[in-house]
């Protein structure tokens, strides 16, 4: 865990409003789930990976007879669809958005609070809802100036090939984790046992670009793996959409992490080698949290990797103080903080200076642009605007209107 310094919110807020405008302008509705949830909501088959319930934070939620297992919330889009599954569920189709944090124990040095801008559409929409989001994704780094490269995957392929291969869903995990980890030589045992099959590892451990690279995955792949056809049917439906939008992609087999969790498409998004975010189809969720079967599909922008990636946040500038040296004159200079506040200009107040006076400050003095000091002294007000003369105002109305046209 680790604090937000101002500099870090400046950038949080940036990225929190980009993402809030684009999913109001794409017709979602904003939503937010508990810090902790009960911890059976994550352990139901699938709903979490093997891996992410290792990294759980989970505790006795004592009540003075009896407890339950709770857990902090390490991952939104299932306290999502359980939120969906409770609330909703009269909904033919939902459109979510929330930017909220997940907790997540690390035994080493890395991060274990996550914030995260996130997406979730419930209801029949493929392939609609999954081009529909991955636009979402682009418009909010487009938006924060970013440049992106898209990859785009399915589980389906290293599931049918797992299968075909006899492995048994513990074997598949073990063995797609090593993958995953570099050790390539995984994809060899899965090829000794389908005989007749090219050169998997050759073929599945590169990206390639869209749609060629997909028709080669078919063209070797459908005839000792008849099954990989129709997840590769699902992800040309998107890739081709996506082409003849004229949006570049590429097309990467091995790319889905949690593949038991992911059910159709999923999509990664970089800036430069930056992973910043992503999602896919998870379509059996909705009923493994307890609603009816609902197709859904999700993604999750990372905002502390994104943060790393944004300029350095602007400082505003028309600063103005306000100082006084007598404390029978703070009444009158905090009226008038009061009413250039009414007038939009930002006021913050300042410390004691060398002289015992108190300043109050808009903007910081240091940044070019329009700036002001403001004397409060007898009943008078001696305005400085931009370094020119002192001159003298009789009211608080005065001082504004000329702080304002200024």
């Amino acid at each position: 865990m680790r604090d937000m310094l101002p500099g870090d919110m400046a950038r949080f807020r940036r990225i929190e409003a980009a993402f809030r405008e684009v999913c109001l302008g794409w017709g979602y509705e904003e939503v937010r789930t508990p810090t902790i949830e009960q911890l059976y909501l994550f352990t139901q088959a699938g709903t979490l990976s093997p891996q992410m319930l290792d990294r759980v934070y989970s505790f006795l939620d004592y009540d003075g007879w009896t407890g339950e297992r709770v857990v902090l919330r390490p991952d939104s889009t299932i306290p999502a669809v359980r939120l969906f599954a409770e609330h909703m569920a009269e909904r033919d189709e939902a459109r979510l958005f929330y930017v909220q944090n997940v907790l997540r124990f690390d035994p080493g040095d890395g991060e274990r609070e996550d914030w995260q801008c996130g997406v979730e559409l419930l209801g029949d929409t493929f392939p609609q809802g999954d081009i529909e989001l991955i636009l979402m994704a682009r418009e909010t780094l487009d938006r924060l100036s970013l440049e992106t490269r898209l990859k785009l995957s399915h589980p389906g392929i290293a599931r049918s090939l797992l299968d075909k291969a006899g492995l048994s869903v513990t074997e598949q995990l073990a063995l797609y984790d090593r993958v995953l980890a570099g050790d390539l030589s995984g994809l060899d045992e899965v090829e000794a046992k389908l005989p007749g099959s090219a050169s998997i590892r050759a073929l599945l451990a590169k990206d390639g670009q869209a749609p060629a690279f997909l028709k080669n995955l078919e063209t070797v792949l459908t005839p000792a793996v008849p099954e990989v056809g129709g997840p590769l049917r699902e992800l040309s439906a998107v890739s081709g959409t996506l082409d003849g939008m004229g949006i570049a992609h590429e097309i990467s087999p091995l790319l889905v992490r949690n593949f038991e969790y992911y059910t159709g498409p999923v999509f990664h998004i970089f800036s430069g080698d930056t992973w910043v975010g992503g999602g896919g189809r998870y379509d059996q969720l909705a009923a493994l949290v307890g609603g009816r079967s609902v197709p859904a599909s999700g993604f999750a922008i990372e905002m502390d990797e994104v943060a790393e990636l944004l300029s350095e946040p602007a400082v505003e500038s028309g600063a103005v103080t306000i100082r006084w040296g007598d404390v029978s004159e703070l009444g009158s200079a905090m009226a008038l903080a009061v009413a250039l506040r009414k007038a939009g200009v930002s006021v913050r107040a300042g410390a004691l200076t060398h002289s015992g006076s108190v300043s109050v400050r808009a903007g910081a003095l240091t940044h070019s642009g329009s700036q002001g000091e403001v004397l409060v002294s007898r009943g008078e007000f001696s305005l400085t605007l931009n370094g020119s003369k002192p001159k003298k105002l009789n009211d608080i109305a005065e001082v504004v209107r000329a702080v304002t046209g200024a």
